[in-house]
């Protein structure tokens, strides 16, 4: 007991984003020091499987590998979909933290989607406790990214926040430091990637992998584009002839391969301010909603979102950080931690 205390004083506590396409770790007093994807290489044999890399290594891998070594994303839909390569990620990115210090048992508080099970988040809690937590703190993501973008949650007025991650999408409005009404759905940045991946293939007959599909929705990618379209070149395999060939596509193509998940995000906010209760909803038209996640960064989203609520809409300082940020300021304030973690 007073070892397990001791090693705890050691280590620093920890706010981990366990996200589908990114982990970015907050450590108590020094603020973000790891922003790597949630990728892990394995080399599998005929006895065992190690890990090769996790994170920037293992991305640049995706796709890219011989037979006996696997570029896998134990991240989907904002869930563990592997436990065992989560728990050796997770294990990675605590040491790599810790200075590769052994003896580590930090308090770590992640964040998970509003939308999981029961089993999804023992799963998360169990992964970080065998990675070497001593205490594991769940926080629902859209709390956790209000609490980053600095809105006034335990205050009696609506605060209403979109975080579109890499698997999934939360809208929730929160009040008093309570989620008044929440919904989630796994649809967002990775179901893009996928669109995009699938018209390329139907349109040019040209396979592309995942990291050039990411690429193009981060370079062209727009909800509502304008003429002159901006263009792009790229590379990928003629189904036809099987050789590697280049195409140029342009901003509006892909404005229609994505406009069905574009569409499905909008649905989903317009269905949150409907079961928003009168008073909040008051809150909502002065006050706007705040959009948070990597998929706040897509052109457009915030003039396309304004256009069909009618309401303010604010792009968080920085998207891809609040919600660490926010779970990493709950490590300072212990109170409010106790009002918002799922028990």
């Amino acid at each position: 007991m007073v070892f397990g205390a001791l090693l705890g004083w050691l280590s620093n506590d920890l706010a981990i984003d366990l996200g589908t396409a990114n982990t970015l770790v907050y450590v108590k007093g020094k603020g973000i020091v790891l922003r790597e994807p949630s990728v892990v290489a394995v080399k599998k044999d005929a006895r065992s499987a190690r890990v090769l890399a996790v994170g920037k290594e293992a991305k640049m891998m995706l796709g890219k590998t011989p037979g006996n070594i696997v570029a896998i994303r134990p991240m989907k839909d904002g869930v563990i979909a592997d436990f065992e390569v989560t728990e050796a990620m997770l294990r990675y990115f605590i040491r790599k933290v810790h200075n590769r210090r052994t003896l580590v048992r930090p308090r770590i508080i992640i964040s998970v989607p509003s939308g999981i099970t029961q089993v999804e988040k023992r799963a998360v809690r169990e992964s970080a406790e065998s990675a070497g937590a001593r205490e594991v703190y769940l926080i629902e993501e859209p709390m956790a990214a209000a609490i980053g973008v600095g809105l006034p949650i335990t205050e009696p007025t609506a605060n209403m926040v979109v975080d579109i991650g890499g698997g999934t999408t939360e809208v929730a409005v929160i009040s008093l430091a309570g989620i008044v009404f929440c919904k989630s759905v796994r649809v967002a940045g990775d179901r893009m990637d996928d669109a995009i991946l699938h018209h390329i293939k139907r349109r040019y007959s040209l396979l592309i992998g995942e990291h050039t599909a990411e690429k193009i929705k981060m370079e062209i990618g727009d909800v509502m584009p304008e003429p002159p379209y901006k263009k792009m070149e790229i590379k990928g395999r003629d189904l036809v002839s099987g050789v590697p060939k280049t195409v140029e596509i342009d901003a509006s193509e892909i404005q229609a391969a994505i406009s069905e998940q574009v569409e499905t995000i909008v649905e989903t906010v317009k269905i949150a301010l409907e079961q928003t209760p009168p008073e909040l909803a008051a809150d909502i038209v002065d006050k706007g909603i705040v959009l948070t996640g990597g998929g706040a960064l897509l052109k457009n989203l915030d003039k396309l979102l304004r256009e069909k609520t009618g309401l303010p809409i604010i792009i968080a300082d920085d998207p891809l950080s609040s919600v660490v940020l926010g779970s990493g300021q709950t490590l300072d304030n212990i109170n409010i931690l106790r009002e918002i973690m799922i028990n």
